[in-house]
């Protein structure tokens, strides 16, 4: 079994840090449904304004809210206005990798969501994986390398 990518919401903004809740990260169900997280689901946390990685328990707002709000000791990793990646995954058999297919939601600052996008792994002629990133029309993106000499 290997640990992968299921779903991940690329780039939200933190609306609150709650020191004095007991505990994990407060999200928009709208979104987490949309991304496949569920409630009491543990996720890793990305802070891409300061770096920390934590891991916690998601917990469901208001719907429609937009909301992200971490609480208790994650409230100590991010500030209002920092912006977040948060990843649940799946343990797989990798046998079955090209059927994981998972979505990735990006957002502008007011925590629309900008972009949908999915993942996905396959299998050239010579059994070599292949990755690419499709947007919501199906339409292959770019995917980021790093240039030599750049």
């Amino acid at each position: 079994m290997r640990k992968l990518v299921a779903g991940k919401l690329h780039g939200i903004y933190v609306t609150e840090a709650n020191l004095n809740y007991h505990g994990s990260i407060t999200l928009d169900p709208d979104h987490c449904e949309e991304a496949g997280i569920l409630p009491m689901e543990f996720v890793e946390i990305w802070n891409k304004n300061s770096g920390a990685r934590i891991s916690t328990y998601v917990i469901f707002g208001e719907r429609g809210s937009r909301c992200c709000v971490l609480n208790g000791a994650a409230a100590r990793t991010c500030q209002r206005g920092d912006q977040i990646i948060i990843c649940n995954s799946v343990y797989l058999d990798e046998s079955r990798i090209t059927s994981l297919k998972p979505k990735v939601l990006t957002f502008d600052e007011n925590n629309n969501i900008r972009d949908r996008m999915s993942y996905s792994v396959t299998v050239d002629p010579q059994g070599r994986y292949t990755f690419e990133i499709f947007d919501e029309a199906h339409v292959s993106l770019p995917v980021p390398l790093m240039v030599s000499g750049a």
